[in-house]
């Protein structure tokens, strides 16, 4: 649901603008670099999901991420939730937290592509891998002389996407829109950012993502963020997910 890219969902940049790069690897290089710009981050997430006849469900979490490897999300209403957790660790480990089942269970590969927790996002939108860990890109032809226009094609099959189509600001460094397309090529999820300035850094203060199949969309909004708060990596633990009392 959320998001690093959640986030899958949350990116940030420096106020220093990054240079007009003109490889189109590169160009998603430094947009993996403003998604990290702080050394860390805590936020107040606000989770609304919007059904095809407009019923919408509004979910509160609490997110921890240190550097663009440890992620740490937890719900914390509505009650039937409070306590659901996710863990994102180096190298693609993922792992989820259940009150109800009392233990962590690490999420497979196929895992990786289903909605987390009835939102729009995958728990592969909210792993933060770099996406230039993950896909090659390449320049597509943009109607928008502000922004880059790049496909981006995986590298392996560990991606439940065939490509993405991705916009990004040439000033700032960030993703203004992407379009995801299945292992088909039919294109069914696009996710739209909307930023923010606190301090010296850009964020992803609001974050749609919206199921063209299902008509079914998720707006994250991120609430009370602090920035460089000195997180360490003991607080990103299997062990970790289940403290339901950690703020």
């Amino acid at each position: 649901m959320i998001l690093k890219p959640f986030i899958a969902f949350c990116l940030f940049v420096t106020l220093a603008s990054p240079a007009y790069a003109q490889d189109p690897q590169e160009v998603l290089i430094k947009m993996d670099a403003v998604m990290s710009a702080p050394s860390d981050w805590i936020a107040t997430v606000e989770m609304t999901t919007t059904n095809r006849k407009g019923v919408e469900k509004t979910h509160e979490a609490r997110l921890k991420q240190l550097g663009s490897g440890y992620r740490l999300y937890r719900y914390t209403r509505p009650e039937n939730k409070a306590g659901i957790a996710s863990l994102s660790l180096p190298d693609g480990n993922m792992w989820l937290y259940m009150p109800s089942f009392g233990k962590a269970i690490k999420i497979s590969l196929l895992s990786k592509s289903q909605a987390f927790t009835g939102t729009d996002f995958s728990h592969e939108d909210m792993s933060g891998i770099p996406y230039s860990e993950r896909y090659t890109a390449d320049f597509e032809n943009s109607r928008n002389e502000g922004e880059y226009l790049l496909n981006l094609l995986p590298k392996s099959n560990n991606t439940s996407y065939s490509r993405i189509l991705l916009s990004v600001d040439k000033k700032n460094g960030h993703p203004v829109q992407m379009a995801f397309y299945d292992k088909n090529g039919v294109y069914f999820k696009k996710a739209v950012y909307t930023y923010a300035r606190q301090g010296k850094y850009w964020y992803a203060k609001e974050v749609t993502m919206t199921d063209l199949t299902k008509d079914h969309s998720t707006k994250v909004i991120m609430k009370e963020i602090t920035f460089d708060t000195g997180l360490s990596k003991d607080e990103f633990t299997v062990e970790m997910m289940k403290n339901s009392s950690e703020h």
